[in-house]
C-alpha cells in the first residue's frame, strides 16, 4: 500500500448529461488498458453514447467476459442481467435471453460474445435497443441493424476473454476506495446436505452463480437448462434490503410469469408446468442465509437445488432445514455482493 496514489485519465470526451439531465459528466479513459472496454471499442453507429450508457455498457460488458468461452447474449438493465442466456447459436441465446424478462429489455444494453450474424441481428426488428456490443459484425449483420435504427449504438470491442486481476476503483466524497477487482467464482463446489447435488446440475449452477454474482445485491436468481447444455436466466431478483424479498417478492413471480409464455405439452396444466420448471432450477444467492425463511420459501415453491456462499453462524440451522425438506445445497466459500 503506498502513501500517495496517483492515477492518469486522457482523453475526455464530454457527455449528452450525467447519471440525470441536469449534471454534467465526462467520460475519461486508461491510457494503457488493455482487454476489451468501453475506452477502446469502436463505435460503428448511432448516438454518441451517455453516461448511463456507458455504466450499462460496462456491466454488461464485465457479464459477457465471464462466458468468453460460451455463445452467451448479456440484456442489462440498470447494472441488472434482466436477461442471459447461452445458446447453440447467437439467435438462440438472443430469444432465450430476451425471454427472461420481455418487459425490461425494452430500452436494453446488450452485449454478445461471438461476432453478430444477420439471424442474430434480425431478432432484434422491432425491438428497441439502446447499444449492441460484440466482438465483430458480419457486413450484412452491420448493414441491417443501421437500417433498423438510425440511433443504436453499436459498439465493436474485439474479442472477449476472461477478467484479469487489475484493481479497481469507487470515489466516495472525501476520499477514493481501492480493491481488488471480483475476478473469483468460487472456492469450493462443496455438498452440504443429505440430498446430494446431482453432476449433471453442476454446469447450470455455474451458470447461475456467475449471472449471480453479477446482480446487485441482495441477489437470488434462478437458473434454467432450457435445452440439454444451454441455460437462460428464468428468474431474477436483485436489489432488495432483505434476501427473502428477493426471493418472494421478485425472483418466484418472475418464473411464473416466464413459465405462463412457455408453449405447453398437450395435456399439462400451467401449474404442472410451474411445478416442473422450479424442480429443475438451480437457486443461487450471493451470500449467505442468515435464517432458514429463503429456505422453507424455496420448498413451498418446489426448488430442489441451492447454490451459495455459507459463512453464516446460522448455517447449520440453514443445513438441517434443506435436510428437513430433502433440498440439496452447495458452499461455494466465496461471497459475491455488489453496491
Amino acid at each position: 500500500m503506498s502513501e500517495k496514489l496517483t492515477l492518469e485519465f486522457i482523453d475526455p470526451v464530454p457527455m449528452r448529461y450525467g447519471e440525470n439531465s441536469h449534471q454534467k459528466a465526462v467520460f475519461y479513459k486508461e491510457p494503457n488498458c488493455d482487454e476489451a472496454s468501453l475506452a477502446t471499442a469502436k463505435q460503428l453507429h448511432g448516438k454518441e453514447l451517455s453516461f448511463n450508457n456507458i455504466v450499462d455498457a460496462d456491466a454488461a460488458l464485465e457479464m459477457a467476459k465471464e462466458f468468453h468461452n460460451d455463445t452467451c447474449v448479456v440484456i442489462v438493465k440498470h447494472m441488472n442481467p434482466c436477461g442471459l442466456a447461452t445458446g447453440e447459436t447467437l439467435e438462440e441465446a438472443f430469444e432465450a435471453a430476451w425471454a427472461g424478462d420481455p418487459v425490461s429489455a425494452f430500452g436494453s444494453v446488450i452485449a454478445v460474445t461471438k461476432k453478430v450474424d444477420l439471424k442474430a441481428a434480425t431478432f432484434l426488428k422491432g425491438r428497441f435497443v439502446e447499444i449492441l456490443i460484440a466482438p465483430a459484425f458480419d457486413d450484412d449483420a452491420l448493414e441491417f441493424l443501421k437500417h433498423k435504427s438510425k440511433d443504436i449504438r453499436i459498439l465493436e470491442v474485439g474479442k472477449l476473454e476472461a477478467p484479469k486481476a487489475r484493481k479497481v476503483y469507487k470515489h466516495v466524497i472525501g476520499g477514493l476506495l481501492v480493491q481488488d477487482r471480483d475476478i473469483g467464482t468460487w472456492d469450493k463446489f462443496e455438498c452440504v446436505t443429505k440430498a446430494q447435488f446431482p453432476p449433471n446440475k453442476e454446469a447450470l449452477a455455474r451458470f447461475t452463480w456467475i449471472v449471480t454474482k453479477h446482480t446487485k445485491s441482495n441477489a437470488i436468481v434462478m437458473g434454467y437448462e432450457y435445452k440439454p447444455g444451454y441455460f437462460q436466466i428464468m428468474g431474477l431478483g436483485p436489489g432488495q434490503p432483505n434476501r427473502i424479498d428477493s426471493n418472494l417478492r421478485l425472483c418466484q413471480p418472475r418464473v411464473r410469469d416466464n413459465v405462463a409464455r412457455l408453449p405447453l405439452p398437450e395435456g399439462t396444466t400451467l401449474e404442472a408446468m410451474e411445478q416442473k420448471v422450479f424442480s429443475e432450477v438451480v437457486m443461487g444467492s450471493d451470500a449467505f442465509f442468515p435464517f432458514s425463511d429463503n429456505i422453507d420459501a424455496c420448498a413451498s415453491a418446489g426448488v430442489r437445488y441451492i447454490v451459495q456462499p455459507g459463512g453464516s453462524v446460522r448455517d447449520p440451522e440453514v443445513i438441517d432445514a434443506c435436510n428437513k425438506l430433502d433440498i440439496a445445497m452447495v458452499f461455494t466459500g466465496m461471497r459475491h455482493f455488489r453496491h
